[in-house]
């Protein structure tokens, strides 16, 4: 596969993506709250989390995408006599790609403040702020006016006119996210229903790309909208777990549907919280005109391990041959399951 410049290269892959956002994304969206939106930092059942993601995507075009995450929050202040607390988080994601590896690292600091409404509902309100760093070996990038008749020869001079090079901007947004939950009172546990909602706006500074002189565009703000259930099935070990996200970003959209269905090998206890709830997730999500994504999640309490493969079913097929990408989450979360924890705990 020949070599391209860097511009043909942005306006393919805009091309091939023209259902997806310009921004990295995860397809286990289960598992990447605070990069969906801020509001989620700090908003969660337990104290501390932590949630590393790797994802290897478009194999057969020869140099895939890469993209690696890291994002760990937390809450403070929180207490059962308290009607609010504080989320804290850090995150870093960075993507690459091409002979070039082209990429870009996002180094975050998130804070939000989360308030209990009323015994079923708590809101959230989220900011983030940071640094995006744009990166590449533009040297290794060869050009349509080094093709000698035969093949590209890098020693051929580029007769181009930009010369591109790394920058660095800084990046901000904002959310809110809101979740009500009802409970059926069992004599071992509760079953739930809850209901989460949000909305978040990122690049709000529309800081811009510097590439190279001459090159004046600036990242377009991207904005964020999800909604995601929890249905216990009542007198059941099963619980379904449907949500839909949608993304837009410049002319750009995505749209993410799907379900889990989760079966609980063991109930978190109500009393003393000493036995967090584990389980198995199995689901599937169609991210709209793109991909069939399945997944699975084991949840064994303080642990879980996430698998999902993009089946590709755009236009792209055609060179992907519906390779799409493998993505793998580990997540830590201290006491994340146990449904009556402490007294100090801040419940939601």
């Amino acid at each position: 596969m020949k070599k391209i410049s860097l511009l043909t290269f942005i306006l393919l892959c805009t091309f091939f993506s023209e259902m997806k956002s310009q921004d990295m994304h995860f397809s286990q969206i289960a598992e990447s709250p605070v990069l969906l939106n801020p509001a989620n930092t700090g908003f969660f059942s337990g104290y501390f989390r932590a949630i590393a993601q790797y994802r290897n995507q478009w194999i057969s075009m020869g140099n895939p995408y890469s993209t690696m995450g890291l994002a760990v929050d937390g809450n403070i202040f929180r207490n059962y006599k308290k009607s609010a607390c504080l989320g804290i988080g850090l995150t870093i994601f960075n993507d690459r790609a091409g002979a070039a590896k082209i990429g870009l690292t996002n180094i975050n600091l998130n804070i939000s403040g989360i308030v209990k409404i009323n015994k079923k509902s708590v809101l959230s309100l989220g900011v983030y702020g940071g640094a995006m760093i744009n990166k590449g070996n533009y040297n290794a990038l060869t050009y349509a006016s080094q093709f000698n008749g035969t093949e590209i020869d890098p020693n051929i001079p580029t007769q181009e006119s930009v010369h591109y090079h790394s920058f660095t901007n800084n990046d901000i947004g904002a959310g809110v996210a809101y979740e009500f939950t009802t409970a059926k009172v069992n004599h071992d546990r509760d079953d739930i229903v809850s209901l989460r909602l949000g909305a978040a706006a990122f690049h709000l500074n529309q800081a811009k790309q510097d590439f190279g002189s001459g090159v004046g565009y600036r990242l377009p703000m991207k904005l964020s909208g999800s909604m995601m259930l929890r249905i216990d099935i009542p007198n059941s070990k099963v619980s379904l777990q449907p949500s839909l996200i949608y993304l837009k970003q410049g002319p750009g959209q995505e749209i993410n549907v799907g379900t889990f269905v989760k079966y609980r090998f063991k109930s978190g206890t109500k009393v003393t919280g000493q036995k967090v709830e584990t389980g198995l997730a199995i689901g599937a999500y169609y991210r709209v005109n793109d991909a069939i994504i399945p997944q699975l999640t084991l949840d064994m309490g303080t642990y879980a391990i996430g698998l999902a493969y993009d089946i590709n079913i755009s236009a792209y097929k055609a060179a992907s041959k519906t390779v799409g990408g493998f993505e793998i989450s580990l997540r830590y979360n201290k006491l994340a399951d146990a449904l009556f924890n402490k007294k100090s705990e801040y419940r939601n």
